[in-house]
């Protein structure tokens, strides 16, 4: 038996779900969000929880992630998902343009003009290196960042670059000149 599955899904107060076909969708105070339900995987309300349910043993794979993926839709509608990124460089620094667009100065030649899809927003501290990046959809948070750090990853031998909040780099050592 999968126990993430297994686990009851609480319904805060004002959030509301409604499974049209295959689909879920979850509304809550700070949105709406559609999520694909397998098929043999099905859901009931008891006592102010939703139970993931499957019907045999052959969906026993994607009953923990399904009831993961509609409790992280719960969580998104009623708190929201965030994920900070934090811009380490001498001159290095991120800046707002407009209210979807994030410009970038990571040490290339040119600025770098990163779009903001729909329902993500950014802040950024006013040091310009510290970015916040919200929404409801955690897959979508979290590729958006995944893309910010991409743009300039950090370096292991100056530990220069955009990472996480938190991420915990190891040094390397350069060369060492000959004697």
């Amino acid at each position: 038996m999968s126990r993430i599955g297994k686990k009851p899904i609480p319904l805060p107060a004002g959030v509301k779900y409604a499974v049209q076909g295959n689909v879920i969708v979850v509304e809550g105070p700070k949105g709406k969000i559609e999520q694909a339900i397998p098929a043999g995987i099905r859901l009931e309300t008891q006592a102010g929880q939703v139970h993931a349910l499957r019907e045999s043993d052959s969906q026993a794979a994607i009953h923990g992630l399904t009831r993961a993926l509609i409790a992280n839709a719960v969580e998104g509608v009623t708190n929201g998902w965030s994920k900070d990124l934090d811009i380490v460089g001498i001159g290095y620094r991120a800046e707002l343009k407009g209210k979807n667009t994030v410009v970038f100065t990571l040490g290339y030649s040119h600025q770098i003009e990163f779009p903001l899809p729909t329902g993500i927003a950014a802040t950024i501290d006013p040091k310009q290196t510290r970015l916040t990046i919200s929404g409801i959809d955690r897959q979508k948070v979290g590729q958006v960042a995944a893309d910010m750090r991409s743009l300039r990853k950090p370096d292991p031998y100056k530990n220069k670059g955009v990472r996480y909040a938190g991420e915990r780099l190891k040094k390397k050592v350069g060369k060492t000149g000959a004697k």
